[in-house]
């Protein structure tokens, strides 16, 4: 069964679509409020340290047709503690649903419909809250209240529109701290929090595209100034699918340029995974004839030198062998980048069954030294196996082996019907690793708790006069104005960009100076650990009136700034209205260029390039007293004189 998928670098648009690739974003995205929700504890009060600590376990339980959640029966097997570790100003009686919730945050609503106006959504016209199932501990209470605020959007890339399904405003999970055997521990302090769901169409076509799509979704929310931002503030989960293959979720990608080689390894493991199925079916092997066994193998292990399975033997702990008949080959076959079939289920081993020590599974297919031949020979006879069969031993107490050796056979035989339906995890190196078992599509009912919220056109009517312009317009006017490329998006999809249009409009100042002072001078301020808030748009727009009468401001301005910020000038305003270039004659500047050719220029042949080693000399001696504009001229009026020469 040859990998026939061409390494990653060297795959094409076209091998993407001869795959049939088809991918969906769904981008979760805090909002910055003030206060959580459904109650009044304040939203972005992040701790590492708790009050208290509480205990829970979850258990699944009928839904009203009577049937049990397939993701809800997998969490049930883990046997897992949920520790919540809780601070007291973040929480509160709600969170455990010991009281009802408030009524919805209206200025995360607001928030929520604004942004929706500006991916082009057919707003709601009331506001219905949902439960959604969330069974992995992360809420306490086993659900998530959610609600809809728009649906059938879009958004434009390079020649077409990408569809958004639905807008979505819920509350965030905890933030897990660690999760080792059957013990979970999550901190509350970003339970509750605001977070909008965008849920996009599966109409991206090459992982490059999915990156660009995440891109300009996130880039379009922070142009609001109203979403938080850093590490957590916004997670992706991409929804990938081949041909042959099923929607496969991985979630908590919190870096959007690992998308693109976290999809190349899904279709990697989507396409090898099918290449498994057909090599079974063309041994026999199906969903119907699928055999495997499995046998308590302790008693033959008890003098092994291999050291997982010799400390599991101290620890009192059991070691089992399961044989799947006719699978010879399949456990090494390639996966992903550096894995191979055997991961999908050693995976699901310390997922379901809790055996977190890793390794937790040996397979009769390692190439490396692991248990003896005279033992192998001993194990093989006990469970019966052929030339042709595959052995997997695990080890465990006697519970969590129970349920390793069942979860072995289940992933075993899922690989003779194809790709299991499954929520996978991020993992840093591009590759993914099993989580849990894709929830059910019934996982949502509706909240008794809670009634409807009608939204006024009056209302929306508002709204929409707080709505900024759209980043793809944003970004064709800068061009225009002759914004330097590497700062168009960061400018378009900035809160500052109204004050940056203000400023070039307002005060005629140059987009290439504005640009500058808010975007590039900032940013390097505030590297340095500068106090950036105190450069309020006030500030921006005293400094700037001021330049628009005094040019040479602006050359003089980063130095009087840094001042302020450092705490050296107290008043600035004053500082500023004083500021007046001492004039530089027209015969002294001659001279300073003079000299500076004569003196410090090296012998340079290309005439540009000997322009702008001068000019920087000259601007050092010259900065706040002439225009910048005024001394390039005058330089390239003198070169041309001497005809370019050191003289």
């Amino acid at each position: 069964m040859p990998l026939l998928l061409k390494p990653f670098k060297e795959m094409t648009e076209t091998d993407y679509a001869e795959l049939g690739l088809k991918v969906g974003l769904e981008i979760h995205q805090q909002l910055l409020t003030e206060k959580k929700l459904f109650c009044h504890c304040p939203a972005g009060h992040y701790s590492e340290e708790y009050d208290a600590e509480i205990l829970r376990h979850m258990r699944p339980t009928l839904s009203e047709l009577g049937e049990y959640d397939g993701t809800a029966l997998m969490e049930f097997k883990t046997r897992k503690e949920i520790i919540y570790q809780i601070k007291n100003e973040t929480v509160c009686t709600y969170e455990i649903d010991d009281t009802p919730p408030f009524m919805i945050n209206r200025q995360a609503l607001d928030i929520a419909l604004e942004i929706a106006m500006l991916m082009n959504y057919k707003l709601v016209s009331e506001i219905h809250i949902a439960r959604k199932q969330y069974l992995d501990g992360s809420i306490p209470t086993g659900f998530q209240r959610t609600t809809i605020v728009g649906i059938d959007g879009w958004i434009p890339y390079k020649d077409r529109k990408i569809g958004l399904i639905q807008l979505g405003l819920e509350e965030d999970s905890c933030r897990e701290v660690s999760d080792v055997g059957h013990t979970r521990i999550y901190r509350t302090d970003r339970l509750g929090m605001p977070l909008i769901e965008t849920v996009t169409q599966p109409e991206m076509h090459t992982p490059q595209e999915v990156a660009d799509v995440a891109n300009l979704l996130r880039w379009l929310v922070r142009s609001t100034g109203k979403v938080r931002t850093g590490i957590g503030a916004a997670r992706q989960d991409v929804n990938v699918s081949i041909n042959g293959g099923t929607r496969i979720e991985i979630k908590g990608v919190h870096r959007i340029p690992i998308i693109p080689l976290l999809i190349y390894n899904e279709v990697l493991r989507q396409y090898s995974l099918l290449k498994i199925r057909d090599e079974l079916h063309s041994r026999g092997i199906t969903a119907e004839t699928f055999q495997a066994e499995s046998a308590n193998v302790t008693n033959l292990l008890t003098n092994t030198s291999w050291d997982p399975i010799r400390q599991a033997i101290k620890r009192n702990e059991e070691v089992h062998c399961v044989k799947l008949k006719g699978f010879l080959g399949i456990l090494s076959h390639p996966t992903q980048t550096g894995k191979v079939f055997s991961k999908e289920i050693s995976d699901r081993v310390r997922v379901i069954a809790c055996l977190t020590r890793l390794p937790n599974i040996l397979t009769s297919e390692t190439t490396e030294e692991t248990i003896d031949g005279f033992t192998s020979i001993k194990i093989r006879k006990t469970v019966n196996a052929t030339s042709r069969d595959a052995l997997i031993l695990v080890w465990g107490n006697k519970e969590d082996i129970k349920t390793a050796v069942q979860e072995i056979i289940i992933r075993a035989k899922e690989a003779a019907i194809g790709i299991p339906s499954e929520t996978r995890q991020a993992l840093a190196d591009g590759t993914n690793g099993f989580e849990r078992i894709l929830p059910g599509a019934d996982r949502m009912y509706p909240d008794t708790d809670l009634p409807p919220l009608e939204i006024t056109e009056s209302h929306i009517n508002r709204l929409r006069e707080n709505v900024p312009p759209p980043l793809w317009e944003r970004e064709k006017k800068y061009r225009k104005l002759g914004v330097p490329e590497h700062l168009i998006i960061p400018i378009a999809s900035s809160p500052r960009a109204i004050l940056f249009e203000t400023i070039i409009d307002k005060y005629k100042i140059s987009p290439k100076w504005t640009a500058r002072y808010l975007f590039e001078t900032s940013k390097a301020w505030q590297r340095a650990g500068l106090p950036i808030e105190k450069l309020t748009g006030e500030v921006w727009e005293l400094f700037f009136s001021h330049a628009a009468k005094q040019p040479a401001l602006l050359e003089k301005g980063e130095e009087l700034l840094e001042e302020f910020l450092q705490g050296k000038i107290f008043d600035l305003a004053q500082e500023i209205e004083q500021f007046i270039p001492p004039k530089i004659k027209e015969s002294e500047l001659s001279s300073i260029i003079n000299s500076i050719i004569k003196n410090e220029l090296p012998n340079i042949a290309v005439l540009e390039k000997k322009h702008r080693f001068v000019m920087g000399k000259v601007m050092e001696k010259c900065r706040g007293q002439l225009p910048a504009k005024t001394v390039n001229q005058f330089l390239w009026n003198l070169l041309r004189a001497n005809g370019g020469k050191n003289e």
